[in-house]
């Protein structure tokens, strides 16, 4: 079992936890065998829920009961000590005991801890926070999506460099094309920082990725580009309007669909259609976001998210660790 990538995972954090970790590691250690759980929590509940459902070989059990709340600040969770789940699972990757981390704790916490806790890359100044978002050619690496509110050229640089190096580590074979997120996509567009990074990547030629220039808010999902790269504010605010429009859309479809008799024959005579439409725009299918630019990865799990949602951040966790992630960046920066 020495071959197994171990990933150490805070049972604790996030709504409905431990239940829905355990659900989400189960159906995960069902699809892929080649996983080792490092399961942070209390013992007691975690036990009962596993009960015979994973072989002894798959996994073991690190109890702690001291958690790391929701509703804390970042500074509050990481006074917490060093007993909380969130914190010995990322101390666990500090000390090789396991190859990745994963939470779907305080976000804010998760980041101060891990930091405290890991080192940067060399020559990376700040991390960012990145995303898997779909678009209608695939998916698409987005990223500073909060962790900086302001960056420089040399931030953005190293966030286009990192997101490429994600994107190749998740899809092996594929070079991707990279862009920055701006208001237009003339090159005189934009504020001076976005201008320069412009500069900067356009007369790098890099052998890691393609650099298109500017990206749109109205072209994210075109998928002619695949790591759209910005500054976290604006980031968060296309995060948070990208999955606004999209409840949206699949909310009112549904009224029209459930509200007249023939709005409930056409869903009928299309169900097959909107299910394919409702499977595409399932955030659970993209749930994972990776903290990029510390020497080992951290992903973080949405805290609402179900077991399936859960489940897949582990799959993203396996990807990221067999596509030798951290490596990638260290090379390419």
């Amino acid at each position: 079992m020495t071959d197994l990538i171990k990933i150490a995972v805070d049972a604790m954090g996030g709504d409905n936890s431990p239940n829905k970790i355990i659900d989400g590691i189960i159906l995960n250690h069902n699809q892929n065998k080649n996983i080792f759980y490092r399961i942070f929590g209390d013992e007691k509940i975690i036990s009962k829920l596993i009960g015979n459902k994973i072989k002894n070989d798959f996994y073991e059990i690190v109890h702690t009961i001291d958690v790391v709340k929701s509703t804390d600040s970042p500074l509050e969770g990481a006074k917490r000590g060093k007993n909380t789940s969130m914190w010995l699972a990322i101390e666990s990757v500090k000390k090789k005991e396991a190859d990745i981390v994963l939470s779907a704790g305080n976000t804010g916490a998760l980041l101060v801890i891990s930091k405290l806790n890991l080192k940067m890359i060399e020559s990376i100044d700040k991390p960012a926070l990145s995303a898997l978002w779909p678009n209608k050619k695939g998916m698409s690496v987005v990223l500073d999506l909060g962790a900086n509110i302001e960056c420089s050229s040399k931030n953005l640089l190293d966030f286009s460099i990192m997101g490429a190096s994600l994107f190749t580590s998740l899809y092996q074979g594929e070079k991707p094309n990279v862009g920055l997120l701006n208001i237009g996509s003339e090159e005189i567009k934009g504020h001076e920082t976005i201008k320069e990074t412009y500069q900067i990547l356009n007369d790098r030629k890099s052998i890691n990725f393609n650099f298109s220039g500017y990206v749109e808010g109205n072209h994210l999902m075109d998928g002619n580009v695949n790591v759209i790269v910005s500054d976290g504010f604006t980031g968060n605010v296309a995060l948070k309007t990208a999955e606004g429009t999209a409840n949206f859309i699949t909310s009112e479809l549904k009224k029209a669909m459930t509200g007249s008799i023939i709005g409930k024959i056409s869903s009928l005579l299309n169900i097959s259609n909107l299910n394919k439409f409702k499977k595409r725009l399932d955030p659970r299918l993209y749930n994972g976001a990776i903290f990029l630019g510390l020497d080992h990865p951290v992903v973080k799990s949405h805290g609402g998210t179900d077991y399936i949602g859960f489940s897949n951040s582990l799959d993203v966790c396996h990807r990221i660790v067999k596509g030798n992630l951290i490596e990638k960046i260290k090379q390419n920066i």
